[in-house]
């Protein structure tokens, strides 16, 4: 069970960010973009383990009035998918504030 966890948390850090690819000049680490994930659900199909390679795509179906929608599928190295990753989020480009 450990193994789904450490997966399901590791699967909502990156998924939000697929949707600001087209978006260059958008950045969390430029600090010109605030975002909050609305729902993230995950599926999981197969048995695996978090500690071994695996393979997580992502692709943004859907992006508009400040919202995006993604999705994700986690394989492992032989090929099994074993999880399906579901993210809507809100993202906003903001002004970077001043550094003091």
């Amino acid at each position: 069970k450990i193994h789904r966890a450490v997966l399901a948390y590791a699967s909502d850090m990156t998924l939000l960010s697929t949707c600001v690819l087209p978006h260059a000049e958008l950045s969390w680490a430029k600090g010109t973009i605030m975002s909050a994930s609305l729902d993230h659900a995950i599926w999981f199909h197969d048995d695996f383990r978090a500690d071994e390679w695996l393979l997580y795509t992502c692709e943004s179906n859907w992006a508009g009035r400040a919202r995006g929608f993604n999705n994700g599928r986690i394989y492992t190295r032989d090929g099994r998918l074993v999880a399906n990753v579901t993210q809507e989020g809100l993202i906003r480009p903001v002004t970077p504030r001043p550094k003091s």
